[in-house]
């Protein structure tokens, strides 16, 4: 395998807790942790990108702060799976 150019967040500054994005040759996308550098998730472009849409709209921000109930946003449903590649509202 080909060394990577991983990326990480700006704002992560210098801190020892990153999460590091690559693209692979054979148009992947790869991410990893820089507590586990060995362990590589794979994935596409298009998913990565609906993921993202879901990060930003604040689907996932009760993982980040545990205290918000995930079931107070009325566009998301906790216990709804939309599948590999989907986005709500996308």
């Amino acid at each position: 395998m080909s060394a990577l150019d991983w990326q990480k967040s700006s704002y992560s500054e210098e801190a020892s807790s990153c999460v590091y994005v690559a693209a692979a040759p054979d148009g992947t996308v790869r991410i990893r942790e820089s507590d586990d550098p060995e362990v590589v998730v794979t994935t596409t472009p298009e998913k990565l990108r609906a993921f993202i849409l879901g990060v930003k709209a604040g689907e996932f921000d009760h993982f980040a702060d545990p205290g918000t109930d995930p079931g107070t946003d009325p566009g998301t449903d906790p216990g709804t799976d939309p599948g590999p590649g989907t986005a709500s509202g996308a």
